[in-house]
């Protein structure tokens, strides 16, 4: 069987705290939540993705995608995949 490996791709991220005041809030969220794309529901943020929603938790890293997708990712499985580069 053939084994395959990620290609390494950049992509940006933050860590979504839940917090009203919170520091780090891209222009790409924003505009997103201003579109409807993303929307909250509960206590959780909503993002519209093509798989349908899904709900990210206080503590989630949201990513936008090299194709400008945005979804939401455990802190854990980001920390094990993803290392910050330069700005």
């Amino acid at each position: 069987m053939a084994k395959y490996q990620k290609k390494p791709v950049v992509v940006e991220a933050f860590k979504w705290t839940g917090d009203r005041e919170q520091s780090e809030d891209p222009v790409w969220i924003v505009r997103a939540i201003e579109k409807g794309d993303v929307y909250f529901e509960d206590g959780h943020l909503m993002i519209k993705t093509l798989e349908g929603v899904h709900r990210a938790n206080v503590g989630d890293y949201i990513i936008k995608g090299v194709r400008g997708e945005l979804y939401p990712c455990k802190p854990d499985i980001f920390e094990e995949t993803y290392e910050k580069v330069g700005e």
